[in-house]
C-alpha cells in the first residue's frame, strides 16, 4: 500500500466519482492513502461520498461537480487543480441504447465527447504533468463491447473500443516515462444503473464494482489490458480467438437487440 501512494499518490482523480464503479474507485484508492479529487455531475451525491471517505479512511477529499460532455471545461478544471496528481481514474462513460439511425445526433455527439474527447485531452494533459514529477498512472475505463459490434449499442462499443486501443498505445509510450496506463475491459457491473435497468436477471459474468476497480488497479505497471472475472476472460477468449470475426457479431446481438 505504501508503494502504491509513492508512486500514484498523494492525490487521485476519479472522473465519474458519485456512486457505483466510480465509487468503488473512491474507496480502493482512499483504502490505499490517496487523497482524491472526486468529478461528476450530481454534486449532493459526490457531497455525501466525500464525507464517508473523509470518516472511514481520513483522506482529504475534494469535489468538483463536472458534467464530462463538456471536454473544455474538464480541461480547465484538471489545470485548476495544483494539487500534487498522480493518478488519473477515467470511469465516466455515456451509452445512447437504441437503433444507431433513431439516435438522435445529440445523443451521439455526448457519447463521443464523454467516451472519446475527454478522456483523451485529460490523458494528454495529466500525462504532461506526470512526466515532469517521474512517475505516475492512468486508467481508462473500457468495457468487453468494444472488442466487437454490438446491435443498438454501436456507438458505446465504437468508443470504448477506441479507449482499449489508446490504453493499449499509451502504456507502451508512456512506460518509458515511468507512467503507468492500464484499460480495464469489464463486462456487466452490479452498480445502481445496471440493477436499476435489470429485469431480474444478471447477465452472465456480472461482477461487483469492487472487483473491477481492485483488478483495474492492480494492474497498474503490468499489463495494458485486465479482465475482471474469469467468465469474462473466457468470454473474451472465446470472441476473439475461437470465433469467427461475424459469428462473435451475431453472438453480442443476441444480448443486445433486445435493449429499448
Amino acid at each position: 500500500m505504501s508503494d502504491f501512494k509513492d508512486r500514484y499518490g498523494p492525490w487521485a482523480v476519479i472522473a465519474g466519482a458519485s456512486e457505483g464503479l466510480g465509487e468503488a474507485f473512491a474507496i480502493a484508492l482512499a483504502e490505499r492513502g490517496l487523497n482524491l479529487i472526486l468529478w461528476a455531475r450530481r454534486e449532493q451525491k459526490l457531497t455525501a461520498l466525500a464525507q464517508r471517505l473523509r470518516d472511514d479512511y481520513s483522506v482529504d477529499v475534494i469535489i468538483r461537480p463536472l458534467d464530462l460532455a463538456n471536454p473544455s471545461q474538464a480541461e480547465y478544471t484538471l489545470s485548476e487543480h495544483s494539487e500534487d496528481i498522480g493518478l488519473l481514474v477515467y470511469n465516466a462513460a455515456y451509452s445512447p441504447i437504441g437503433p444507431f439511425a433513431d439516435t438522435d445526433s445529440s445523443e451521439l455527439r455526448q457519447a463521443i465527447n464523454v467516451n472519446v474527447i475527454s478522456p483523451t485531452l485529460l490523458s494528454r494533459q495529466l500525462a504532461t504533468r506526470l512526466r515532469s514529477r517521474g512517475r505516475g498512472g492512468i486508467v481508462l475505463m473500457s468495457s468487453l463491447a468494444g472488442n466487437q459490434g454490438g446491435s443498438n449499442i454501436a456507438t458505446y462499443a465504437a468508443t470504448k473500443a477506441y479507449n482499449t486501443v489508446l490504453g493499449e498505445g499509451l502504456w507502451q509510450e508512456l512506460r518509458r516515462q515511468n507512467i503507468d496506463v492500464v484499460a480495464p475491459c469489464a463486462g456487466a457491473i452490479r452498480t445502481p444503473n445496471y440493477l436499476d435497468a435489470e429485469t431480474g436477471k444478471e447477465a452472465p459474468g456480472t461482477v461487483d464494482a469492487s472487483l473491477v476497480a481492485e483488478t483495474a488497479l492492480d494492474g497498474l505497471g503490468k499489463t495494458p489490458i485486465v479482465i475482471p472475472g474469469r467468465m469474462n476472460q473466457f468470454a473474451l477468449f472465446l470472441m476473439r480467438r475461437l470465433l469467427p470475426r461475424k459469428r462473435a457479431i451475431k453472438l453480442m446481438a443476441k444480448n443486445t437487440e433486445s435493449l429499448a
